[in-house]
C-alpha cells in the first residue's frame, strides 16, 4: 500500500500583487490557488536543490582541477552562485 503524505494547513500571508498572480495562474490552469502555491513551492524547493548539487559539482572540479584558467572560470561561477554576482 502506497504512503499518502499527511496534509497541514498553514496560513501564509502573500503581498496582494503576488496574490493575484497566483490567482491569475490559478485561473489559467484551472485549478486551485492552493494547488498553485504547493507546486511553486515544490518548484523552488528542486530549484534549490539543483543549485547546492551544481555548487558542489563546482567545489569538486575545482579540487581536481590542474588548469589555472579552468579554476579561474570555475571560482567566477561559485562565487556568482554564492553572491549572486
Amino acid at each position: 500500500m502506497p504512503s499518502v503524505d499527511k496534509t497541514i494547513r498553514r496560513s501564509v500571508s502573500l503581498p496582494s500583487s503576488l496574490a493575484r498572480r497566483v490567482q491569475t495562474l490559478a485561473s489559467t490552469k484551472k485549478t486551485s490557488t492552493n494547488r498553485v502555491v504547493v507546486d511553486l513551492i515544490e518548484a523552488g524547493l528542486e530549484a534549490q536543490e539543483r543549485e547546492k548539487a551544481r555548487f558542489f559539482e563546482l567545489a569538486e572540479r575545482l579540487a581536481q582541477s590542474q588548469d589555472s584558467e579552468e579554476q579561474q572560470s570555475i571560482k567566477r561561477e561559485l562565487a556568482a552562485l554564492t553572491f549572486g554576482a
